[in-house]
């Protein structure tokens, strides 16, 4: 099956430096990155309960976690090209289920992929493409709510990181 949809991408320009973008963006992550510390929590959870209480203790003041960063700009300048480019990979778990729970193709979309950049003329961007619009091939109500909560706390992050809206 092939299916086509339509995916609304957001760019937040920032009046802030590359650094300080960054800065302000992984300061509101909590992180779960460089290791196996899901999947040990996992195991170690007794209890529903007892699972969400040690996934909130890896989230951030956003409600997101790291799960990866690719310094992209770090493995560019080694073949000659000088750019500044991060991407990451945000999410949490306890939020993830609130859609996969209706349906396992979510999956596909989250955790959520960020990416920070400097254009050529100098300009810093935060973008992500939205996961209600990601998620609206699935045509599921129950989803597609979750969703729209989902985009506002990315909205939010980006906002606070950036101090400029999409």
């Amino acid at each position: 099956m092939i299916d086509s949809f339509s995916v609304q991408h957001c760019e937040h320009v920032s009046g802030r430096s590359f650094e300080d973008v960054v800065a302000a963006f992984e300061a509101e992550l909590g992180s779960v990155e460089g290791g196996d510390i899901i999947r040990r929590e996992v195991a170690a959870a007794t209890s529903q309960a007892d699972f969400e209480t040690r996934i909130r203790a890896y989230a951030g003041r956003s409600g997101f976690m790291r799960f990866l960063t690719n310094d992209h700009g770090a493995w560019m300048s080694r073949v000659g090209v000088q750019a500044k480019i991060r991407a990451y990979t945000i999410g949490n778990p306890l939020v993830a289920q609130t859609m996969i729970r209706h349906d396992p193709g979510v999956g596909l979309n989250v955790p959520i992929r960020v990416l920070i950049f400097q254009t050529p003329s100098g300009e810093v961007r935060l973008a992500y493409d939205l996961p209600s619009s990601l998620m609206s091939r699935l045509h599921n109500d129950d989803v597609s709510a979750a969703a729209l909560k989902l985009d506002a706390k990315l909205r939010a992050l980006a906002v606070l990181a950036t101090g400029g809206t999409a």
